[in-house]
């Protein structure tokens, strides 16, 4: 208790050095320079964002082949927009190498299986009626979808597992990690103010500017207040707008912009007791937007299977993704919320969409609150179950 105290008090004091220094500004910003030089950069994220947003129109589309898809994901090449072509990147790379973790060259071969999936077997079904055991087209009042043998909709698992293994992945068990921010002399070239060469940036300053990069890399103007983000792309800024509006983690984008902000400044500053209380708060708040979405998107499925068995579908997929990205959270200790043994054990008892029974979706939200300690999905589902119950009163 007197360490998670401590760690508190270190992080608002970074929090108040900031707001302290930018007194000329009546808002937040990540804005950060050097001899009148922005000193924050982080092209490479964005690039890898965007080629994440084209990966996903790719796979909403029966004209995509899977060598096509394959390229974009492996080798960075083959998109619409020549820049991210010559941008010398590409999103296979990262997926879970965080520096904390052992590399998981099985969640990469994973993803590149729902390439494979979709293109061979989900696209010449396109206009078949999907059954179980027949990919093709479900469709209902609320949507259409196209989904795999299993009834799995490949759009939705491929990018929401590609939230986790690699955006949340990338954030908080890479590059806010000691291993990334200290390690190789970067510290010691910090303490020094030893910039990169031809750059006006220390390494440790680079590597959390491209944790930032991450999640606000696609954003209009990444100076501004980013508090409420715009919930821009398709991958993790989106959710992280959805989950602070929402009951169960009210409020926490404004949590996660002030710790960057707090822990950039920490790092300019050498203060790096502030710098690891802030990208504590990082990492738990952004871990929690994953089994948030865990939450909404099973009980949206059990709520519509009935009656809008497309629209849940399209629901249970989403799901299905961020129960994939589980063991890529973070708890602030360096463990994830749900090992890997514990997700493979769910996805194993999901596989089949057809014959999914809503006794074991419930079991998985129950567990995924009671572990993240969602107090007001529980609350919320309870208030539920009481004005569904038949009532007592005889008269």
């Amino acid at each position: 208790m007197v360490k998670m105290m401590m760690g508190r008090l270190a992080i608002a004091a970074a929090i108040a050095l900031v707001a302290a220094s930018a007194c000329a500004s009546a808002e937040k910003s990540y804005s950060f320079e050097r001899d009148g030089t922005s000193s924050v950069s982080y092209t490479g994220q964005t690039a890898r964002l965007n080629m994440a947003d084209e990966l996903y129109d790719g796979m909403k589309s029966n004209e995509s082949t899977v060598d096509m898809l394959l390229q974009q994901f492996n080798n960075g090449t083959g998109f619409a927009d020549p820049a991210l072509d010559e941008s010398g990147k590409n999103i296979a790379g990262k997926v879970a190498s965080g520096c904390a973790r052992e590399k998981n060259a099985a969640a990469k071969e994973k993803l590149e299986d729902n390439i494979k999936d979709f293109a061979n077997n989900v696209i010449p079904a396109w206009n078949t009626p999907a059954a179980d055991g027949t990919p093709g087209v479900l469709s209902d009042s609320k949507r259409t979808v196209n989904v795999n043998a299993k009834g799995w909709e490949m759009v939705q698992i491929f990018q929401k597992s590609l939230i986790g293994a690699f955006t949340l992945d990338q954030i908080v068990n890479n590059y806010i990690e000691p291993c990334k921010l200290d390690d190789d002399g970067r510290k010691e070239e910090n303490d020094a103010g030893t910039m990169m060469k031809d750059k006006g940036f220390t390494r440790m300053e680079h590597a959390w500017d491209e944790a930032f990069g991450y999640l606000y890399g696609q954003e209009e103007d990444d100076t501004a207040d980013l508090s409420t983000p715009s919930g821009v792309g398709t991958t993790l800024n989106k959710y992280l707008k959805k989950v602070s509006s929402g009951d169960v983690a009210p409020g926490i984008s404004e949590e996660v912009f002030d710790a960057f902000v707090a822990g950039r400044k920490a790092i300019v500053d050498k203060d790096y007791e502030a710098r690891d209380a802030a990208a504590k708060t990082i990492k738990i708040d952004l871990s929690k937007v994953i089994g948030a979405m865990v939450v909404n998107y099973l009980q949206e499925w059990i709520e519509n299977k009935d009656e809008n068995p497309a629209d849940a579908v399209h629901a249970l997929s989403e799901g299905y993704g961020f129960i994939f990205s589980l063991p890529y959270t973070n708890d602030g200790e360096g463990k994830p919320y749900f090992t890997q043994d514990e997700v493979d054990a769910i996805l194993t008892k999901m596989d089949n969409f057809w014959t999914l029974q809503e006794s074991d979706a419930q079991a998985v939200i129950d567990q995924v609150n009671e572990r993240f300690g969602f107090s007001a999905a529980k609350e919320k589902e309870e208030v539920k179950a009481e004005e569904e119950a038949p009532s007592s009163d005889d008269g």
